[in-house]
């Protein structure tokens, strides 16, 4: 009975050994396999904090462009804002809230070998200046008053009225033109252009006579005491509605402040033509 026992024991204890030995083995795995997630887990929280680090870089080095561009942006409007308040200073208070409007359709005109001033007729960028500004130039572009240079295309051009017209793209602030007839002598006018290659300047001056005839003996020429210096020619000639009476065209040399400018009715005639003949439409 004894013996019985003792192997009864003895079988006991090997179980309870295997049991544990057993036991051991699975906690060591799930041990092994619970520090095998961790440093899984350890890794990807690594890699999120790296891939974190980096998208907050980018995001930083973008405000601060933003911001650099913002701080350019600012820059640049705030130059115009000052070329503006110069231009109103110069101008009577006749003019001085229409200038800021004005200014936004004259543009230089520049070619290779010169450059004068134009203005802009319509919406989607038609614009003229004198016909001898572009003579013997290869090259055309158009300076409008952010000072962007935009390519220019020459549509066509009356040497008898020294007028040519010339297309941009984009949409344009532009001039309306008055109906001349209505222009009186006496009234007030600026004339707006870049004498000298200086950009946005003003001269002021009164109509001096109406219906002047030119070379052709047409009268169609309206004369001022505005002053027109090289860089006005193709500029216009604005009254106190904002409206252009007629485009700067040729001053007498020997005397000063005797400039004309051609009649705006004359203008719309002279486009109309061209624009007919070149791309078979109307403009006015």
């Amino acid at each position: 009975m004894k013996k019985h026992h003792k192997i009864i024991l003895g079988g006991f204890s090997s179980v309870l050994i295997i049991f544990m030995l057993a036991m051991s083995i699975l906690t060591y795995t799930m041990f092994l396999r619970q520090n095998i997630e961790f440093a899984k887990i350890n890794q990807d929280i690594s890699t999120l904090e790296i891939e974190t680090q980096i998208k907050l870089n980018e995001l930083t080095d973008s405000m601060i462009q933003t911001r650099s561009d913002l701080t350019l942006i600012d820059s640049e409007v705030g130059s115009i804002s000052n070329k503006i308040k110069t231009l109103k200073n110069e101008a009577s208070e006749d003019f001085s809230e229409i200038i800021e409007d004005s200014i936004k359709a004259v543009v230089t005109v520049k070619t290779d070998i010169g450059q004068g001033t134009g203005f802009i007729l319509s919406e989607n960028g038609f614009l003229i200046t004198n016909a001898h500004i572009l003579a013997g130039g290869k090259s055309l572009t158009i300076s409008n008053y952010l000072e962007e240079n935009l390519p220019g295309q020459l549509i066509g051009y009356d040497t008898n009225y020294d007028i040519a017209l010339i297309k941009i793209s984009g949409i344009h602030e532009y001039l309306d033109l008055e109906n001349s007839n209505n222009t009186q002598i006496g009234e007030k006018v600026i004339a707006i252009g870049n004498p000298l290659g200086l950009q946005f300047s003003v001269s002021e001056g009164i109509v001096s006579a109406t219906k002047r005839t030119g070379i052709l003996d047409e009268e169609i020429y309206i004369q001022t005491d505005a002053a027109l210096n090289p860089g006005n020619s193709g500029g216009p000639l604005i009254n106190k509605k904002g409206l252009a009476i007629g485009i700067n065209n040729f001053k007498i040399s020997e005397t000063e402040n005797l400039g004309f400018a051609l009649e705006s009715n004359k203008i719309k005639e002279i486009v109309n033509e061209i624009i007919k003949q070149e791309l078979n439409q109307s403009l006015f």
